[in-house]
């Protein structure tokens, strides 16, 4: 291509070489996920990380977490202290280096950690370099050491600021998130607490202790003796265990496994993953080992026992799974992540490993305990009837081919547009507020499929009981990816599944519905990021000709301070018939009790324009606490959800 005139030239001045931290500031999402409330909670748990390796390697048995009433994070542990003393190469402090150079640490000598939490050797630096500032105190060799940064940069040289015993060691590190770069630096007492609960079950031998200092001082301190036994009794609370938990420990090829696991007469497989301390949600090497261990053990078992009568079904894995819970625990010094987040384990050697210690482990469990091993296959013989009497119907959720339209529910309103990139599907409550939806989409790349009433309760439903349900079995034909074990979230026919309901009490509960159906049986829908909730506006605020749309009160009275007028307040009426009069005067404020009092431009500009619309995306930030909640709210059991409701009813904010 010819050159012009004017045109930029590009050459080795236009090169830029970001030094030290400058290029975690400069794309933050790349080193923490985004720069959302996600990210903020994960500078916190990668300074955690740094205390695990050290108990990981035995120097340390307590951590503190605290939330200060400024939004600053203090994290102390009682290790070895990060090293003060000058590093050969660079020529300064070791702590100074660990702070502000990235793959800087122990972690990549293993003479100092065996294994390690962090998955790239970022950790600390990261979070120092996206704080306004961080402040490190280290007690080593009987001396207190300190320094300060400013967004990732020294104040000054390491110094001496005080003295400790000679046994007295750790490390402290309180830092305050950069308001530059974060969208919100106000911490979540439960998300910290929830992640410290997980990691003190898998750590048998450590105490955590967070405390948050607002409002009124809230505290937890997790120490599990158990460990993953404690952690499976945690999951399956409300859940009806067939028997005791079944623990196995041991070591293989170098590599330490530690896995709990117990059956329930519940018809969910629950089965959480970690490999050093994260949980692998893709799952990976270390999974299958298990999976082909199980499945294989209990067969033989059976067959060898004479438990599998004749002319009876071919039991499969899926069988040897439901209900089951299990935590699955392993240490691998050089762990290979693949996936799309990096969190699926690629070692093939782990997969040897836990399958030859469980294939052990498991028999010898079982014929010591014959009972056990009687209840668990006769769960296995029962599932395996109710997947045979499934089947018919799990055979019509499949989609032919892209082009195969014969399956698809006759309510549904599909969009022209066949790349499911580019397309997104509208699942809307009722048929009044899926009519207006209708009207009001770009029928280009927009579908609507309206739901009657609220559909059934997955929690508590077999697999054919769930595919006679009309409104599922016309999700899952709209959707297209399959269903359960055969769902390919690569195969839905849309990249975006938006759950549209009525913001009230009826809203909630079917939205609650739809979200524990997809997250048990299409769980990947979910990791892939591809579920959404819509946020239809709850006022409508006119003025003349103006109109303005709020979505929650505080954006309400914004509007109406904003326009400094004094109107009547009609929220207890009908959207419609504040339109007859073209020319009110003063303010109007109207309440929308559902979608469906919204015609279709209305809910074209407030909720399915993507120029204008908020949405938010469905993530899990712990899949164990995401099936803890599940179960709790959606499960049999209704003390805990009492108990539930009652913990986390000032956060509510029903329309009653």
């Amino acid at each position: 291509m010819t050159n012009t005139k004017g045109q930029n030239v590009y050459n080795a001045k236009s090169i830029n070489v970001l030094k030290g931290l400058e290029a975690v500031r400069k794309r933050p999402a790349m080193y923490i996920g985004d720069v959302g409330t996600r990210g903020l909670h994960h500078l916190v748990n990668e300074v955690v990380d740094n205390s695990i390796d050290e108990a990981l390697v035995g120097f340390a048995d307590s951590i503190e977490i605290t939330i200060h009433n400024d939004e600053t994070v203090s994290v102390q542990d009682n290790g070895r202290g990060i090293p003060v003393d000058i590093h050969p190469e660079e020529k300064r402090s070791a702590l100074e280096v660990v702070m502000t150079v990235l793959h800087a640490g122990g972690k990549f000598d293993k003479n100092s950690y065996k294994v390690s939490g962090g998955l790239h050797g970022v950790g600390v630096s990261v979070v120092n370099a996206l704080s306004e500032w961080l402040k490190v105190e280290v007690k080593r060799d009987g001396k207190i050491y300190f320094q300060e940064y400013k967004r990732g940069v020294p104040v000054k040289l390491v110094k001496e600021i005080g003295t400790v015993k000679k046994n007295e060691t750790g490390t402290k590190v309180t830092f305050k998130p950069d308001e530059e770069i974060f969208k919100t630096i106000k911490f979540k007492f439960d998300t910290l607490a929830e992640r410290m609960r997980e990691l003190a079950y898998l750590n048998k031998n450590i105490t955590i202790k967070i405390k948050d200092e607002r409002n009124g001082g809230e505290e937890e301190t997790f120490h599990f003796k158990g460990g993953l036994i404690e952690f499976v009794k945690y999951l399956d609370e409300t859940r009806s265990p067939l028997h005791k938990t079944v623990y196995i420990e041991g070591e293989r090829d170098n590599t330490p496994i530690e896995i709990a696991f117990q059956y329930s007469e519940d018809y969910q497989e629950n089965i959480f993953s970690y490999v050093n301390n994260i949980n692998t949600h893709e799952g990976g090497t270390h999974l299958v080992g298990f999976k082909t261990a199980l499945t294989r053990t209990l067969n033989n078992y059976a067959t060898k026992n004479g438990l599998i009568k004749d002319g009876k079904i071919q039991l499969t894995g899926d069988d040897f799974r439901e209900g089951l819970t299990a935590v699955i625990s392993v240490k691998v010094a050089e762990p290979q992540f693949e996936g799309q987040t990096k969190t699926k384990l690629g070692n093939s050697e782990t997969k040897s490993a836990v399958e030859t210690l469980v294939g052990e482990k498991l028999a010898e469990h079982l014929e010591e305990n014959p009972a056990i091993g009687k209840k668990i296959i006769e769960k296995c013989m029962r599932a395996a009837e109710a997947r045979e009497a499934a089947r018919k119907a799990r055979d019509l959720s499949r989609r032919k081919n892209a082009l195969d339209n014969m399956n698809l529910p006759g309510k549904l309103a599909d969009c022209s547009i066949t790349d499911p990139e580019h397309c997104e599907i509208y699942i809307v409550e009722g048929d009044s507020a899926g009519g207006s939806a209708k009207q009001g989409r770009d029928r280009r790349f927009q579908a609507i499929l309206p739901l009657k009433g609220k559909i059934l309760n997955v929690e508590k439903a077999k697999l054919n009981k769930i595919l006679e349900n009309n409104e599922i079995k016309a999700i899952i034909s709209a959707i297209g990816a399959g269903l359960g074990t055969d769902f390919d979230h690569l195969k839905a026919r849309y990249g975006k599944i938006i759950l549209m309901t009525d913001a009230d009490v009826d809203g909630s509960h079917i939205r609650t519905l739809l979200l524990t159906f997809l997250y048990r049986h299409m769980k990947d829908l979910i990791t892939a990021g591809k579920v959404y909730i819509a946020q239809p506006p709850l006022y409508k605020v006119k003025k003349g000709k103006q109109e303005h749309y709020a979505f929650d009160e505080k954006e309400r009275d914004d509007i109406i301070k904003r326009l400094k007028g004094n109107g009547k307040d009609t929220s207890h009426e009908k959207s419609e018939e504040l339109t007859e009069d073209g020319h009110p005067k003063g303010l109007v404020i109207s309440r929308y009790k559902g979608l469906g009092e919204m015609n279709p431009e209305q809910l074209w500009e407030t909720t399915m324009n993507p120029e204008t619309r908020t949405v938010l995306q469905v993530a899990i930030e712990s899949a164990a606490a995401a099936d803890k909640i599940f179960e709790t709210l959606m499960g049999d059991a209704v003390e805990p959800r009492k108990e539930f409701i009652e913990k986390h009813a000032k956060y509510a904010n029903l329309d009653i």
